[in-house]
């Protein structure tokens, strides 16, 4: 049978006995161990430093007496400040490497009840990392009912039993809420995407600095950046207001006035002073949508209203002061942007610490099914009415909508806008063939109608002037068959099906590359950012 050994610290408080605390009757954790009738302690080595080596001796003699089976040893630590994390770690962990544990024929408990909240803390960590082979046991004083007894109970708590497994299950239940309460309870199929939202919910929950949202309209930027706000203040980060400021409204002096406010008379027609969007974000978070379209002044302001919690509003000579948490958004290439002299390399690299990525709906053909769902839900929710798809409906619309014929240049806003049109002309609460016929019909012929994106101009900046028309529109068409399609080869075979059987051509995926080579492109430069 193995003996039982316990290590902690000596309680200067609670293991004290003075004039008018009789020595018996005054519960003492540490004596305490050693008269429980289910816990025969072989060994107990307290811990103390010098100068209360008297208090050490007095508590050594008192469990001679009550339990002459205890070999009671003093071990001596000295301690600057036993309330400094550093050096309590670092002495402890030198004690469990130095200690010689012999697991076999000994099981060793540690003491947590005496000692410093710091001291406690070490003691968790070390035994959690294995640096001690030992389980915590926790002594606790009699209750109220109990005071003729002076023992009061214990309690041992093994770190690997399964109620520390409940505490960690317990942690990754709230961290998938939070996950969930980002996505609004989407059960996203994307993992790229997927992972995107773990390392928000990190970031949200760890960091002060700004966040960039990157990605193209009706991605889901400024809701993802509603839901981080409302994440934020349940966990009790922010007090203040969310503030949402679309940056492409926002031109000349009014845009300095809106955000930064401005002073009675600073132009014409400010007849009255204005507070501005920066100060009623002050304790909360501002979302700046579009900040690419800010221009080079408002940036310059902004840069140091982030960096310095304060600004002049426009107009004043007296600063005026707000500590904001800042999410921006835009769907431009920033960094092309700084080369061209249109947004400033400083701001950038202040809002470039957390980039994340929004991929457009194409680049997330998997999610389009719960998004589908998400939307019906969202329909119930605000008209009162539940509409559903019949079978046959509901597998015809996604096979359109997952196609490399949808071309969702809206996105996720312009997916909810066409549930929102199929629910609202269902006819008993059912969607059906007929329906999403008519949508389909409705939406193939807004993306004819709809002018065509230069796509040439978004990969290639500056350099697409250079090009001709001829090869300009179909550059255009070969990076939109791109963008649609799941891999380099697909992207092959849609582009090259005639000519493949013309010519004996196989290799659809290397004539692409070398295409897109042309202009020094890779299909990866052309699909959604992971």
């Amino acid at each position: 049978m193995k003996k039982t050994v316990v290590i902690g610290f000596l309680g200067t408080q609670l293991d004290y006995t003075g004039k008018g605390n009789p020595r018996w009757e005054k519960w003492r954790p540490t004596v305490a161990l050693c008269q429980q009738d289910d816990l025969l302690v072989h060994r107990l080595e307290v811990i103390h430093d010098a100068r209360n080596r008297g208090l050490a001796e007095r508590v050594g003699n008192d469990i001679a007496r009550i339990s002459p089976e205890t070999d009671f040893r003093r071990v001596e630590m000295e301690l600057r400040d036993p309330w400094d994390f550093e050096e309590v770690y670092t002495a402890l962990h030198d004690l469990a490497r130095s200690y010689p544990f012999d697991t076999e024929n000994e099981d060793y408990l540690i003491h947590i009840t005496t000692g410093t909240h710091v001291a406690q803390i070490c003691w968790f960590l070390l035994a959690e990392a294995h640096y001690l082979p030992a389980r915590l046991l926790q002594t606790s004083p009699p209750r109220k009912k109990e005071v003729s007894n002076s023992i009061g109970s214990y309690e041992i708590i093994d770190l690997d039993l399964s109620r520390y497994d409940r505490i960690a299950q317990r942690f990754a239940r709230e961290r998938d809420d939070s996950l969930s309460f980002l996505k609004s309870g989407i059960a996203t199929r994307n993992p790229a995407f997927n992972r995107m939202i773990e390392q928000i919910e990190q970031v949200a929950g760890r960091s002060r600095a700004p966040m960039l949202l990157v990605g193209p309209t009706g991605a889901g930027k400024s809701f993802l950046a509603r839901r981080v706000f409302e994440l934020k203040r349940q966990r009790q980060q922010l007090k203040g207001r969310f503030i949402e400021v679309n940056c492409a409204t926002l031109r000349g002096d009014s845009a300095m006035s809106a955000l930064f406010g401005h002073s009675k008379g600073a132009f014409t027609g400010a007849q009255q002073e204005r507070p501005g969007l920066l100060r009623s974000a002050d304790g909360g978070l501002l979302f700046l949508d579009e900040i690419g379209e800010l221009g080079l002044d408002e940036q310059a302001m902004l840069l140091k209203a982030i960096e310095e919690k304060r600004f002049f509003p426009f107009g004043s000579d007296q600063e005026a002061s707000s500590d904001f948490q800042l999410i921006a958004g835009t769907h431009r290439d920033l960094r092309q942007w700084v080369c061209q002299g249109k947004f400033r390399e400083d701001l950038y690299a202040r809002i470039n610490l957390w980039t994340f990525d929004l991929p457009g709906l194409t680049g997330r053909p998997e999610d389009i099914e719960p998004n589908l769902d998400y939307e019906l839900e969202r329909f119930a929710a605000e008209q009162g009415q539940q509409v559903r798809f019949n079978i046959e409906a509901r597998r015809r619309y996604l096979a359109f909508a997952t196609s490399h014929e949808a071309r969702w240049r809206g996105n996720f806003r312009e997916l909810g806008a066409s549930i929102t049109r199929l629910a609202t002309l269902a006819t008993a609460g059912r969607i059906t063939e007929s329906d999403v016929a008519d949508e389909i019909a409705r939406l193939t012929a807004t993306w004819a109608d709809a002018p065509a994106t230069d796509a040439c101009a978004e990969v290639l900046g500056s350099e697409a002037d250079q090009l001709d028309l001829f090869d300009r529109c179909q550059l255009n068409t070969v990076i939109a068959v791109c963008r649609a399609s799941p891999s380099l080869s697909e992207a092959g075979r849609r582009l090259f099906a005639v000519t493949r059987s013309e010519k004996r051509q196989s290799n659809d995926a290397d004539r692409l590359r070398k295409y897109l080579a042309r202009f020094a492109l890779r299909f990866d430069m052309l699909r959604p950012k992971q």
